[in-house]
């Protein structure tokens, strides 16, 4: 049974004092990296962001941050605008242990097309490549870490289950945003697609 620990946006934007902070998402940094130790393969996911993005709120003429917009793959929550390619908001947490990675996924690199799951982008069709190397690699199991709980952890866990691996999320090694609820809906969702919530 070959391990993956997927490490999802532990990026500074979204640690306390960036553009998207997740509260006390720099508290989770030294867990993952011990958590590093224990897996066959160490995979990163980082939001890369081109200046303009469409899932920016700065995008949409008088769009405040947080509220939605239809787009041709279905309804889009506005973001501040984070994680722009290249910047200091975009890096890794400085803490982060980013040179155990195997592989480090970007996503939401594409202006027209947010991006959530380390699997797969919104559309829900455009794939990151991540499964077809956890498939080289003979990687069955996959554990979930990382901000946040309710989006990208989410969709990560829920795509990996889809795909029909053993999948975990370790909740005390992510953080959410909860929006309206967002975080006790997303641990339903993950619990009802056989996600090992621990």
């Amino acid at each position: 049974m070959h391990k993956a620990l997927i490490v999802i946006d532990v990026q500074n934007d979204f640690c306390p004092g960036g553009a998207l902070a997740v509260p006390e998402g720099d508290t989770i940094v030294a867990g993952i990296n011990a958590a590093m130790a224990g897996a066959d393969a160490v995979i990163l996911t980082q939001d890369w962001h081109p200046a303009g993005h469409s899932s920016f709120a700065s995008s949409h003429d008088g769009k405040a941050p947080y509220e939605t917009v239809d787009m041709p793959y279905g309804t889009q929550v506005l973001w501040p605008d984070h994680c722009v390619q290249g910047s200091q908001g975009a890096a890794f947490h400085p803490a982060l242990k980013a040179d155990a990675a195997d592989m480090i996924i970007r996503k939401g690199y594409n202006p027209a097309i947010d991006s959530y799951s380390a699997f797969f982008e919104n559309d829900r069709s455009t794939p990151t490549g991540l499964h077809g190397y956890l498939q080289t690699r003979g990687i069955t199991t996959v554990q979930m870490v990382g901000l946040a709980t309710d989006f990208c952890v989410q969709f990560s866990a829920l795509d990996a289950a889809a795909l029909g691996y053993d999948v975990s999320v370790a909740l005390d090694l992510c953080r959410g945003i909860d929006l309206e609820g967002s975080l006790a809906a997303s641990l339903t969702a993950m619990r009802d697609a056989g996600v090992t919530l621990i």
